[in-house]
């Protein structure tokens, strides 16, 4: 949650935080997210070259992946925060040399936390379950996402 906390701080710094806090305005949300994936324990970020994308993918292959995502939401007008993480595991069937090589070489891979592509057309067949929400593996979990924003939208506590 760190990290989307900082994005927030980042973004808020550059705002006229004021023009946001007005009697008549309406609340204006900040929503913030990040996500990694985690592999036999290591956080794996997005890869950078064709050997760690090659090596990530095929950790994968037979095996299974947990995904971190958080989400931050302020409330500009109240300055409210809220946070929370959302864990989901993708398990993998066998993936063969060749899709791993097709996925290398369109470069997409390079875009994501741990070269992880759940939705590709290439990469689905090949996803045996997946625990948690689809959407949270994909970035932004969306029920965590609409109860955050929920809080965050809360009158502030007297």
């Amino acid at each position: 949650m760190v990290l989307a906390e900082a994005k927030a701080d980042a973004i808020i710094s550059r705002m006229k935080i004021a023009d946001f806090r007005d009697e008549g305005t309406e609340a204006t949300l900040l929503i913030t997210s990040d996500i990694v994936v985690v592999h036999e324990g290591i956080i794996r970020e997005k890869p950078t070259t064709k050997e760690e994308a090659r090596q990530f993918l095929k950790g994968y292959s037979g095996g299974h992946v947990s995904t971190v995502g958080s989400v931050v939401v302020t409330n500009l007008k109240t300055g409210r925060r809220c946070g929370g993480l959302d864990i989901a595991e993708v398990y993998f069937h066998d993936i063969p040399d060749e899709i791993i090589e097709s996925l290398i070489d369109e470069g997409i891979v390079f875009n994501v936390a741990g070269g992880l592509l759940l939705e590709h057309p290439l990469t689905l067949p090949f996803v045996e379950q997946v625990v948690g929400a689809t959407d949270s593996v994909m970035g932004l979990p969306k029920a965590l996402t609409e109860k955050l924003i929920h809080e965050a939208l809360l009158p502030p506590s007297k």
